[in-house]
């Protein structure tokens, strides 16, 4: 390994105070809304979210100046491009990454932290509904097992502090809810997977305490986990095998040019000699030269609270992640120095910072009315992006064939987004055909087109939400 000292692992920072942000997230998606306690200040350079203020100061990579030639240019620092960035270092493949803003900037260090498996929104059903037994099982292993295994693998192997615990809830917001959660479990025990207990009122009670749930179902596969610690990871271990990081590095334009292919950003320019790596999540569209317009965006919103007075425990006794089953979910989990991590919805515009921290508020509330005392001093917002069919969209193409992107994660995939980037790396060594059946999948373009997702959104949750009324024991989720 290429060991350089001047990089800085992740360290957790276990009983760190917060310090007040003088500036928004370096995107410009993602915002503070609220600031809490300026007592205890941890980071001179003022944290730009929750996740970063729980970390100790970490590195920065200079931009990208003048030309190189490598083997393979990833372009994205988030979850997608680190951990493929990584995968190819690990088999000696020279590889340069390149960051419009800073590593772990966008959703990938800002989500929800929840780790579950399927694909998107592809669970064990959507898989059997659309594909052959043999592939059904196939694919739900690699967004479950396999991926779950895959980011402890990586944590074990460069010794890294993520947070990590097992364990994920889903509650039912309405009696006929249970069916459906019924037929999930039993559609994940077909396809060889038995780790879903379906849990009656009273024993879902022992894990949330709150009134708002009629039953549900524990996944002792997923769990919860730190995503920037593992976002900065994943970037630890890939320059630990020498690989090399540009931040403030917008690619403008990808070209190919007989056998190779020429990334181009404001400052530079990189010849890649084997392939690229398109990861930037909703920004996919803006480089893909065909085929464009099979996502649409969306916003959804995150925050934390104050510490819960008497602890977490007051509200999850045994501390599992939980998401319900309401159109619109709210999904919630403990995080560090007795807060609550609390998130939800799904907008076509992005709401202001007052609509987003009463919105977030009024759903605490909502799901425990006896800790009306609860306030965020946390709460932020970000794009993601929906397919039609609910899966990932992932493409190999190019002239050459050697261009990848992987995008339309619908708000889901942690886990997965880390097994899809040895999978990149697996399809350029021929190491199996992981990558060709995620290809497979086939993906419409969306007619209404990404601007009109201000419009589209709101009418299709319109429809959806009288659907629900009609029909309240039919499980539907946006």
């Amino acid at each position: 390994m290429n060991r350089q000292p001047d990089l800085i692992k992740p360290v957790l920072m276990r009983d760190a105070k917060f310090t007040r942000p003088s500036h928004t997230a370096i995107d410009g998606d993602w915002n503070w809304v609220r600031q809490c306690d300026e007592t205890e200040n941890i980071d001179p350079g003022n944290p730009a979210n929750y996740y970063e203020s729980t970390l100790a100061p970490w590195t920065t990579f200079p931009p990208l100046d003048g030309e190189k030639v490598c083997e393979f240019v990833v372009i994205g620092g988030g979850l997608l491009g680190a951990s493929t960035a990584l995968h190819l270092a690990e088999s000696g493949l020279e590889t340069v990454l390149l960051e419009k803003n800073a590593i772990g900037s966008g959703a990938s260090g800002r989500n929800g932290g929840q780790l579950t498996p399927g694909l998107a929104r592809w669970e064990a059903e959507s898989m059997l509904d659309n594909l052959s037994l043999d592939e059904a099982k196939r694919l739900w292993h690699f967004t479950s097992t396999e991926a779950m295994s895959l980011i402890d693998d990586i944590a074990s192997r460069y010794h890294l502090d993520l947070d990590r615990q097992r364990g994920h809830i889903t509650a039912a917001i309405h009696p006929g809810h249970m069916n459906a959660l019924v037929q999930a479990a039993d559609a994940r025990r077909f396809l060889g997977d038995d780790n879903v207990t379906v849990l009656g009122g009273y024993e879902l009670h022992e894990h949330i305490k709150s009134d708002a749930y009629y039953g549900g179902v524990l996944d002792d596969l997923g769990g919860q986990i730190h995503s920037l610690a593992l976002n900065r990871g994943l970037i630890y271990g890939f320059v630990m095998n020498g690989g090399q990081v540009h931040e403030q590095s917008e690619v403008m334009r990808i070209e190919e040019v007989g056998n190779v292919t020429r990334v181009h950003t404001a400052a530079g320019v990189i010849t890649a000699t084997k392939g690229v790596v398109i990861a930037v999540h909703d920004a996919t569209h803006t480089l893909l030269n065909e085929n464009n317009a099979t996502t649409i965006p969306f916003y959804t919103y995150v925050g934390v609270t104050s510490p819960v007075a008497g602890g977490t425990k007051t509200l999850l006794p045994t501390g599992k992640p939980v998401y319900d089953t309401q159109l619109q979910i709210d999904y919630y989990r403990p995080v560090r120095n007795e807060r609550l991590l609390f998130g939800g919805q799904g907008t076509g515009m992005r709401w202001d910072d007052t609509r987003t921290v009463d919105y977030l508020t009024s759903r605490l509330r909502a799901v425990f009315p006896e800790h009306d005392a609860l306030q965020l001093d946390f709460a932020w917002s970000g794009t993601t992006d929906l397919t039609l069919n609910g899966a990932t969209d992932c493409r190999k193409g190019g002239k050459n064939g050697k261009i990848y992107s992987v995008h339309g994660w619908s708000g889901h995939g942690i886990a997965q987004t880390v097994r899809i980037g040895k999978a990149i790396r697996d399809d350029i060594v021929n190491a199996n055909s992981d990558f060709s059946m995620l290809t497979a999948i086939k993906h419409t373009p969306l007619m209404i087109g990404r601007k009109l997702a201000p419009v589209a959104i709101p009418l299709a949750k319109t429809l959806l939400g009288i659907s629900a009324k009609l029909a309240p024991g039919k499980m539907i989720s946006f």
